[in-house]
């Protein structure tokens, strides 16, 4: 059968000034790419040596004297590809061939096909997790210039759908589709865990050991810091509550109300309800009590609001060992745990996490990172050059498309390496600005 290829194309017509213009499309620009701002990822990686330290954790059985395609070059091939919102392999096999991609992958020939990187992904595996995850930390640690105070660990799980026979894959009840449970750790910002799980657990399964592992490595590199484990009811559990306190982490969390809590807000709830009936205005009321589960071996600090409005009572409970005012902790302390589910939201919906699709456990758990490695290079980028600009608390979505999706001619001779971006970019001072930020400091 002949294969007809149009090469050009045409939109209709320009009509202007009593003149006829033909427009014309086709894809012979030549070296033109559209993501010339791929060069501020690499040097926020630069600055962190974010991919160069992770790859020396990667298992390579390859033959050395026949690599055409570093481990280092490939794990940045796909984190840059996952920050320019190339969610799938299939993008890179004209993508490898991106001048303006290959300079930053520290390449001036074709990037790995979309059949490597396949290679590459399944060659995940536990240790190359729990490594990564190390790698994570440190680079947590190496961005404060300054021993911290305080440290609020953000805990949360979230669904991760999958749509085929993955190993590990369940139906869960809740979310009502089948998922994997990945649990996440935030500290402000900045991720330091992304974990995959099954579904077919508690929620809180091995958060405590991941919460173990966390405190003894700040605590190894500050003695004196100060760390609040927070968390919504999913979390409280008497075996993580005896832990926190057996080695002197604060917590914050949800808890789940029974009869016997609602016996304890009675009062506060019916004082809610009145005023509001006498104003018409939400009420929200706060107060407090001690109580003790039947499992626990001792009595904690529970935090009440009552709330009512027109769609009636709303009464929540939170459950602390931090000193302070019951409306400052709930409202101040506890509520700010919202701004992790922005991130996780970053996470899965801006850097694909979702995207694990592979069949066996490990390579979709390496993929997972892989977009964590993603998010951290667009969050340095954003908490280190973006400070004080108008995008300081931008969405990664938002910084990809006004900072990183830039048209730009390459030009690429024996000697230098071009980029012509466009006249018309309208953030031209701002890209200059924080692009000289980061050569300087890198």
């Amino acid at each position: 059968m002949t294969e007809c290829n149009q090469e050009s194309f045409e939109f209709p017509a320009l009509k202007s000034n009593k003149t006829t213009r033909k427009i014309e499309v086709n894809f012979s620009g030549g070296e033109v790419s559209g993501d010339g701002g791929v060069m501020l990822l690499r040097e926020v990686d630069r600055k962190i040596g974010l991919t160069r330290d992770l790859a020396k954790h990667l298992n390579d059985p390859r033959n050395p004297l026949l690599i055409e395609h570093t481990s280092l070059e490939m794990l940045r091939q796909r984190a840059y590809g996952l920050c320019l919102g190339y969610e799938d392999l299939n993008d890179q096999q004209t993508l490898r061939n991106d001048t303006a991609i290959q300079t930053a992958v520290e390449k001036d020939s074709s990037l790995a096909s979309p059949p490597t990187l396949c290679r590459f992904e399944n060659r995940g595996d536990r240790n190359t997790a729990i490594l990564f995850h190390h790698v994570l930390v440190d680079k947590f640690i190496e961005s404060f210039e300054e021993p911290p105070i305080e440290l609020i660990l953000d805990f949360d799980a979230t669904d991760d759908i999958v749509h085929g026979n993955q190993v590990g894959r369940h139906f869960h009840g809740y979310y009502d589709n089948y998922c994997f449970l990945p649990l996440y750790v935030f500290c402000k910002d900045q991720l330091l865990v992304s974990y995959l799980r099954p579904s077919n657990i508690d929620g809180a399964k091995h958060a405590w050991g991941v919460i173990a592992l966390l405190v003894k490595r700040l605590r190894k590199q500050w003695p004196g810091v100060k760390i609040i484990f927070r968390g919504d009811s999913g979390f409280c559990r008497h075996q993580m509550l005896n832990w926190l306190e057996k080695n002197d982490v604060h917590y914050i969390m949800g808890i789940a109300g029974n009869k016997v809590l609602e016996r304890h807000s009675q009062d506060l709830v019916n004082q809610a309800k009145q005023e509001f009936t006498n104003t018409n205005i939400k009420q929200k009321l706060f107060s407090e009590t001690i109580y003790a589960a039947k499992s626990w071996s001792k009595t904690r600090r529970i935090i009440i609001k009552a709330e009512h409005s027109s769609l009636g009572a709303n009464t929540r409970y939170i459950i602390t060992n931090l000193a302070g005012e019951a409306q400052s902790l709930y409202e101040n302390d506890y509520c700010a745990r919202g701004e992790m589910e922005n991130r996780i939201k970053e996470q899965q919906l801006d850097m694909f996490a979702d995207r694990t699709s592979c069949h066996d456990w490990w390579p979709n758990q390496f993929r997972l990172l892989l977009s964590s490695v993603a998010y951290v290079l667009m969050e340095t980028l954003r908490r280190t050059a973006l400070q004080s600009t108008e995008l300081a608390e931008a969405q990664v979505g938002t910084i990809r498309l006004k900072l990183l999706k830039i048209g730009a001619v390459v030009v690429r001779n024996t000697r230098r390496i071009k980029l012509f971006f466009s006249s018309h970019y309208p953030y031209q001072e701002l890209f200059k600005k924080i692009a000289l930020q980061l050569i300087s400091t890198a």
